[in-house]
C-alpha cells in the first residue's frame, strides 16, 4: 500500500505502483467512487458491458433457478 498527499489545490498524485497495476497512461479517465467513507479510484472501462460481464457469477447457488421455477407451478 502506498500513500499520497492531498495538495492545497485538492489534487492527488496516483502512485506509480497503482498506475502500473491498472495500466493507466496520461489522458486515461478514472472513476472516483465514495462508498462507506472510503474513496475508490477505478480505471474507466472502454466498454461497460464487457466490464460487468460475469460480475454476478456465483451469487446464487447452482440449484437456485431450478427451485425458483418449481415454486411457480
Amino acid at each position: 500500500m502506498t500513500e499520497t498527499t492531498l495538495s492545497a489545490k485538492s489534487q492527488i498524485v496516483i502512485p506509480r505502483e497503482a498506475r502500473e497495476a491498472l495500466g493507466l497512461k496520461p489522458g486515461d479517465k478514472v472513476l472516483v467512487v465514495v462508498k462507506s467513507g472510503r474513496l475508490l479510484v477505478l480505471k474507466k472501462p472502454k466498454c461497460y458491458h464487457a466490464a460487468i460481464r460475469g460480475l454476478a457469477r456465483g451469487a446464487y447457488p447452482k440449484t437456485y433457478l431450478q427451485r425458483e421455477r418449481q415454486s411457480w407451478g
